[in-house]
């Protein structure tokens, strides 16, 4: 009877021990989940389980860390971050650095910004954080200006100075790629022109650069979970690894014009 105790109290505990949970990480499809998928299968090999959740949009994965379901999330950048957190009252951190998209002025009836006409059209996202981050892009360009001090908050109202009185058309982020061919000029987002395979994404007649480091997209867990070995073990490993620094080359065209990896700048 002893004997028996012992046994199935051994087994118990083994049993407990080989059902411990997976770190469970949301993404959301293309480069980074990708990135994410391939630091996932080392961790593993390592003796780190972790287990990747696909989103398919950009509302979920937050929803799903502040209800326990995942413990970190790898898909928005630190504004969106902080809207979230003021629109929902969600208490999360950023715990690591990832992935710049350097965002871009693309046009497929031009091959210079000088070549923009009077009166030239320009397709612009529609969402206030990143309608900004073009006009920053277009006042780099030389095309318009803006309101001082306005940064990535502005919005078309904030164009002071419009000399080649150029007129705008917004459109949702992902749906730029669709319209370029339409106008003379439009926002893009390398990740979804590759994705398009519409044309090249390192066509661009300027890009964004590491000026824009606060739109990288990052690791968020709740700030509660903040010092989780795991996490920290597994951000590690995503910055170390070759394989994932290789997967993102790959996602973003094979070309360092468009994309930075954060953590090392």
């Amino acid at each position: 009877m002893k004997l028996a105790a012992v046994a199935l109290a051994a087994t118990l505990s083994l049993a407990g021990f080989a059902v411990a949970d997976p770190l469970k990480i949301g993404v959301v499809p293309g480069a980074y989940g990708d990135a994410v998928e391939v630091a996932a299968t080392e961790a593993k090999a390592k003796g780190l389980d972790v287990e990747v959740v696909e989103f398919s949009d950009w509302t979920t994965p937050n929803v799903a860390l502040e209800a326990g379901d995942i413990d970190l999330n790898f898909f928005q950048h630190r504004p969106f971050l902080e809207n979230a957190e003021k629109e929902r009252g969600y208490d999360f951190e950023v715990v690591g650095q990832g992935i710049l998209a350097n965002l871009g002025l693309y046009s497929l009836k031009h091959s210079s910004l000088d070549q923009i006409p009077q009166g030239g059209s320009v397709a612009i996202a529609n969402d206030p954080v990143n309608q900004g981050r073009g006009l920053l892009l277009l006042e780099r360009a030389g095309l318009v200006k803006l309101r001082e001090g306005v940064g990535f908050l502005g919005t078309l109202d904030d164009i002071t100075e419009n000399p080649k009185q150029l007129t705008f058309t917004e459109v949702e982020g992902p749906q730029l790629v669709r319209i370029t061919g339409d106008v003379d000029l439009a926002q893009g987002y390398p990740h979804f022109i590759v994705a398009s395979g519409a044309f090249d994404p390192a066509s661009g007649l300027i890009y964004s650069g590491i000026e824009d480091k606060q739109f990288a997209v990052s690791f968020v867990a709740r700030a509660k979970d903040k010092d989780d070995p795991r996490i920290a073990q597994f951000i590690d490993l995503f910055h170390a690894s070759q394989a994932v620094k290789d997967q993102v080359h790959k996602s973003f065209a094979d070309s360092d014009k468009l994309y930075i990896l954060a953590w090392q700048s």
